[in-house]
């Protein structure tokens, strides 16, 4: 058994990871360590070949392996250590890590963990579509791997089922590739992925997409051959007779992402069922002391960019309580989704001063007002000209001594 002694310690070796090791770093932490099942670090960025990232965060627009370029050449700098194809197993209250690779097992001893584990692609069974089993069904992610990073086209004719961001990319990537896109099927009222998606990945390629319709049929024996989709109503039932065949030897499902927590679980972190992702405070800390979530472990977002503003967040703060001890803590009070909202981040505050609060809305809106109560009375307020639950919503406020006086508060649009 290999023994490792550091001051932080990383799980996952993305974007989230890599930018809170960094932050941790140039807040005074010596010894830092990133571990990685992969061979390569910045998760799933060297496959998206796209431009994008960066604008908000670094003001240019770069490629996904030029972004995670861009923070494994500062890591490196700050002379964070990398362990590569190393697996994490379990870690415990005592913060001790059991990590495997191909030199063995090692027990890594530290003092604070960041978790970036990431997340994952729902799957067929997700969506529960009858049918067949053929071969030609991937998810979008994969797909995106075959063309992007092995030069594989998975197939001529596609169909995309759920309009993600990544599903909607490869509807223009395929297209580009000269394969036809029959369609992006789509069973809510609106588009799932962001409205410049949408315009820049199907409208301008004249893409169909199909609202308020699902996939209820799959066909072919060896390879897919056809999809049958049907229209539902508003309580998502399928309306019979609203059948279309398409024929098809591809099918992508674009079904949304899985915050991937079982390391958490295994921990016993509090888990919050709406987002599927830790229970986290202000600085992103978890419910075991010293133990952080960031990125798309936490909830998924929409960019890359405000995930690793977040990161470096906790990094910030992780790196504050090692050198420094940290800042004064209150009671514990909960901040509750309510109406209109399907979840916030962080559930509970425990100290005063700037918090920033995300979250997602329910529907579409416009002319709206993202209100903080607590007890019925109003302590903050955001107009909001419109909103879709494709868009992360943030909401900055201050937080005084006052609002420990209450058990919770509650955010609710209205």
């Amino acid at each position: 058994m290999n023994e490792i002694y550091v001051d932080l310690a990383v799980i996952g070796g993305g974007p989230a990871g890599l930018a809170s090791a960094i932050s941790a770093k140039e807040s005074g932490v010596e010894k830092v360590v990133v571990i990685d099942r992969n061979s390569w670090l910045g998760g799933i960025l060297p496959q998206c070949i796209h431009d994008g990232f960066g604008v908000e965060e670094v003001g240019k627009s770069l490629t996904g392996p030029e972004y995670a370029e861009m923070y494994i050449k500062k890591a490196e700098e700050k002379g964070i250590k990398f362990m590569k194809e190393t697996m994490v197993l379990s870690f415990n209250k005592k913060l001790q890590i059991l990590a495997v690779n191909k030199k063995g097992l090692y027990t890594i001893n530290s003092k604070s963990i960041v978790l970036a584990t990431g997340c994952r692609e729902k799957t067929r069974w997700h969506a529960l579509i009858p049918g067949t089993r053929p071969s030609g069904i991937y998810t979008a992610g994969v797909a995106q791997s075959f063309i992007n990073l092995y030069n594989i086209m998975p197939g001529k004719k596609v169909v995309i089922l759920g309009s993600g961001d990544v599903g909607l990319i490869m509807a223009r990537r395929f297209t580009l590739e000269g394969a036809e896109v029959a369609g992006v099927v789509e069973i809510l009222p609106y588009a799932s992925g962001l409205p410049r998606n949408v315009v820049q990945c199907l409208e301008d390629y004249e893409i169909p997409l199909f609202l308020n319709h699902t996939i209820t049929l799959i066909e072919g024996k060896e390879r897919i051959e056809a999809v049958t989709i049907s229209k539902v109503d508003e309580n998502m039932n399928v309306i019979e007779g609203s059948e279309k065949r398409i024929e098809c030897d591809t099918l992508l499902l674009s079904l949304g992402l899985i915050p991937e927590n079982e390391i958490a679980k295994t921990a016993r972190i509090e888990i919050d069922d709406l987002t599927g992702g830790a229970v986290v405070n202000q600085d992103f800390e978890t419910s075991i002391p010293n133990t952080f979530a960031v990125g798309n472990c936490l909830q998924v977002y929409d960019t890359v960019d405000v995930l690793s503003i977040d990161a470096k967040t906790a990094g910030k703060y992780a790196g504050e309580k090692l050198v420094y001890g940290g800042k004064e803590k209150f009671n514990c009070i909960k901040v509750v989704p309510g109406n209109g909202i399907r979840y916030v981040v962080p559930q509970k505050i425990d100290r005063t001063g700037k918090v920033i609060i995300s979250l997602r809305v329910r529907k579409p809106g416009e002319n709206l007002t993202l209100v903080i109560k607590a007890k019925n009375k109003e302590i903050f307020n955001k107009k909001m000209p419109w909103v879709n639950p494709a868009n992360m919503v943030r909401m900055e406020f201050n937080v005084s001594e006052e609002i420990f006086s209450y058990e919770s508060i509650e955010v609710e649009l209205k």
